[in-house]
């Protein structure tokens, strides 16, 4: 399906509860990554990840007669949309091995920004008003003081600075990203024909990289790391992914990336339900901070 979507100006009912799942699932997901990256290698992961969404999504296209492969001038952008797609994961992944997750969650929530200062050049009706503006530095300063103690305390490490580099590259990558769908003919593409695109180039890199890093490939774990493996893949990179592209083409993209702040937030909160971490003045204060930021977001 090509033809023009209808696009609404204003976040309703149901796009703000399918947003919040998926920041939900989001965040839990980081979770599902902390308890599998030691015995499954992060690049590796990855590859397992995306190679598995991609078929899902495959089979759910042949399943509903959804077409990804008619020509319909969507190739050059979904290209480029897929190696943003990838670099942003490669970022995170590499990132990870020369600073905290604290740090990098931090400049990787720079995304909005990049979203809410490009997307109005090309999209003159995603222009966020003063307000607004306002309700998205909230929504950030919020996600920075829930991560202030392990960005500002945490050891130095060699190369940290590189690994802060990633964190922020990776934040504009994913930008990036939301900008290409929603500038160029991507905008008019099915949501299935839109994710197709990024998983799957990102299962053709990924490994790629696995490789260059020396990773160690297997298919050996336990089923505790095959159960989140399949998680990541079949809710992760598959139904909460296509849910998100199917917004995108509905819905006002700097609008929606402010709920993104909402992912690190629900991370912590997992933290405290399922692992026992402390629940601490700064994550219950990132937790209003962050409504607050996107109920100005999406004020009418």
């Amino acid at each position: 399906m090509t033809t023009s979507a209808i696009r609404k100006p204003h976040l309703d009912s149901l796009a703000i509860g399918l947003l919040v799942l998926c920041c939900a699932f989001w965040g839990f997901q980081q979770i599902l990554i902390k308890s599998t990256v030691g015995e499954i290698p992060p690049l590796w992961q990855a590859s397992l990840r995306m190679g598995g969404a991609t078929v899902l999504l495959w089979l759910w296209c042949q399943a509903r007669g959804v077409s990804l492969f008619t020509r319909d001038n969507t190739l050059k952008g979904g290209l480029l949309a897929g190696l943003l797609f990838a670099a942003e994961f490669a970022f995170i992944y590499i990132g990870l091995q020369y600073t905290s997750a604290s740090r990098l969650t931090v400049f990787l929530y720079t995304s909005p920004f990049v979203v809410a200062l490009l997307l109005p050049r090309v999209v003159p009706s995603e222009t966020l008003r003063r307000m607004q503006w306002i309700g998205l530095v909230i929504a950030f300063a919020a996600v920075a003081i829930a991560f202030s103690e392990g960005f500002l305390h945490s050891s130095p490490v060699a190369g940290q600075w590189r690994g802060d580099a990633m964190g922020l590259a990776a934040g504009i990558f994913w930008g990036l990203t939301t900008l290409t769908i929603r500038s160029t003919r991507l905008s008019d593409a099915s949501a299935e024909k839109t994710l197709f695109y990024q998983v799957g180039v990102t299962a053709l890199v990924m490994p790629l990289l696995s490789l260059a890093l020396g990773e160690t490939w297997s298919l050996d774990y336990s089923v505790q790391a095959w159960t989140s493996l399949g998680l990541q893949t079949a809710v992760g990179a598959f139904a909460s992914y296509l849910t998100w592209m199917w917004l995108l083409r509905h819905y006002p993209a700097t609008q929606m990336a402010s709920f993104t702040f909402l992912t690190p937030v629900f991370a912590l909160v997992f933290g405290v339900a399922l692992l026992g971490e402390p629940l601490t003045l700064q994550l219950a204060l990132a937790l209003v901070g962050v409504a607050v930021g996107i109920v100005l977001v999406n004020r009418r």
